[in-house]
């Protein structure tokens, strides 16, 4: 028991000793580190270039890292991303034996206080110019400066939105260094590309890629070439929330207008389903444009929803129009008789259209209405055979045929003869008028059935539009979506 308690109690001071021992040693680190502060920035300058040549060329090491889209402005055109700078160089008057300060080989200090490029993003689209955030650097021993700063940057972005929602977009970030040209200060790409290693994956957009490319630019102000780099961020969009928002809602509302021919005519709510229709796609197109710039480029929405809104139209005039041969009535002239043919005969087959109050459910129906019409054509000839036999006979074998069969029948005496002529003539007067009153019917029906024809005439054309109207609906949507794959 007494070793294993002295044991302990060894464990115990040496880990007691090695934590002064280490604490000693931070505090003579930070002592080294005060004295070498002191002394590098004794006779230090920050205001010209750390050459000890001023011929020689300051190499610049340039580093981006996107961390977050924050917003893309389509209408504006201006990207709003969140990045990471990292900038190296080599100070020529800051370096120092790190074996004179206890081995201390880097500290870290203000970077407002020492050399800094001023390298700034070239196609900046922010009212505000204010000065980098001022971060530390990381000082070496061998001169070698790193900064890293944070920057929530807004550049223009030329936006192409022909293909919206399915388009994908190309900005550029060009930085270079904004008064010192090629023979001073020279940008090294880093990487060949951007650093997307940290990035936040965005709710609309996709990155494809960050490619880098350095230019030397000779500018008709100055002689001298100024080197720039400029980082190409590849975005594609992503379209489910258009899809389902404003897409989808505009094939559905475009399947409704070719129903409006389907409507009866008599019904009275034709037009107002088209002109219905056309309201809402107004809606939409509005929503679309208050998010799209106003450029000479129509977004791939925007030309469904003028080419949607173009058909509707159509299908309301044309309704209009086959309302107007719906209801022609009587007193239109009668079907032509190519469209007697080409409507009535072949077309109504083909949509498979009956008569006016018919439908497929019903054949019979219409066998029946053809039977009646043919006794009462039957009926019609059989009266007026009789009735041109009547009249082919003199007035005198009339009445004595008449008067006989009175006299057999009724047992009329030979003194009535008075009264029988008189019956006689009541019954041509009679005559007449039944044959008034066919002939009224007759002319009823003709011109009922006129009516009829022109009716089957507008329904066939219903029939005929709606199917056109939903084929032209259907290639347009299949076009559109065929844009998203």
């Amino acid at each position: 028991m007494k070793r294993n308690s002295l044991f302990s109690s060894c464990i115990c001071l040496l880990w007691l000793l090695t934590a002064v021992v280490l604490q000693a040693v931070e505090s003579a680190k930070g002592k080294y580190a005060h004295m070498l502060f002191n002394e590098l920035f004794e006779d230090y300058s920050n205001a010209l270039r750390p050459v000890e040549d001023t011929d020689k060329v300051l190499n610049v090491t340039l580093q981006i890292t996107l961390s977050q889209i924050k917003d893309m402005d389509e209408r504006n055109q201006i990207l709003t991303a969140y990045l990471w700078i990292r900038q190296s160089w080599h100070d020529a008057y800051l370096k120092w034996d790190k074996d004179k300060y206890d081995g201390l080989d880097s500290i870290r200090i203000p970077s407002s206080l020492v050399w800094r490029p001023d390298i700034v993003l070239y196609n900046k689209a922010d009212d505000d110019f204010s000065e980098p955030v001022n971060t530390n650097v990381v000082l070496r021993y061998d001169g070698k400066i790193t900064w890293d700063a944070p920057a929530i940057t807004k550049s223009s972005c030329v936006v192409d939105v022909s293909y919206f929602p399915f388009d994908s977009q190309q900005c550029n970030l060009t930085f270079g260094s904004w008064t010192y040209n090629g023979n001073q200060i020279d940008i090294i790409n880093s990487l060949d590309s951007g650093d997307l290693s940290d990035f936040i994956e965005d709710v609309e957009w996709e990155i494809h890629g960050m490619p880098a490319v350095k230019n030397v630019v000779t500018y008709g102000c100055c002689s001298e070439p100024y080197p720039d780099v400029t980082f190409t961020l590849i975005l594609k969009r992503k379209s489910s929330f258009y899809i389902f928002n404003l897409l989808l809602p505009c094939i559905l509302i475009s399947f409704l207008a070719p129903l409006g021919f389907y409507l009866p005519a008599d019904s009275g709510e034709k037009v107002s389903l088209g002109v219905t229709v056309l309201l809402a796609l107004t809606v939409f197109q509005l929503m679309v444009a208050e998010i799209m710039p106003p450029s000479e480029n129509v977004p791939l929405i925007g030309k469904y929803y003028i080419a949607t809104m173009t058909m509707i139209t159509a299908s309301t005039a044309l309704t209009i129009i086959i309302m107007n041969v719906h209801h022609c009535g009587s007193e239109a002239k009668p079907v032509p008789q190519w469209a007697r043919v080409v409507i009535l005969d072949y077309m109504s087959k083909i949509f498979f259209v009956y008569d006016v109050g018919e439908n497929c459910t019903s054949p019979q129906r219409k066998k029946e209405q053809e039977q009646k019409l043919e006794r009462d054509d039957r009926c019609q000839r059989r009266h007026k055979e009789e009735r041109s036999h009547l009249s082919g006979r003199n007035d005198c074998d009339l009445k004595e045929k008449r008067n006989g069969n009175l006299n057999k029948s009724c047992g009329i005496h030979g003194g009535n003869i008075r009264e029988t002529v008189d019956c006689c003539s009541c019954y041509k007067i009679l005559i007449k008028n039944i044959e008034y009153i066919a002939n009224c019917v007759r002319d009823h029906k003709v011109n009922r059935a006129k009516g009829v024809e022109w009716k089957k005439v507008a329904k066939v054309m219903d029939r005929f539009f709606m199917w056109i109207f939903f084929i032209m609906v259907f290639f347009m949507s299949m076009l559109i979506i065929g844009k998203a794959a």
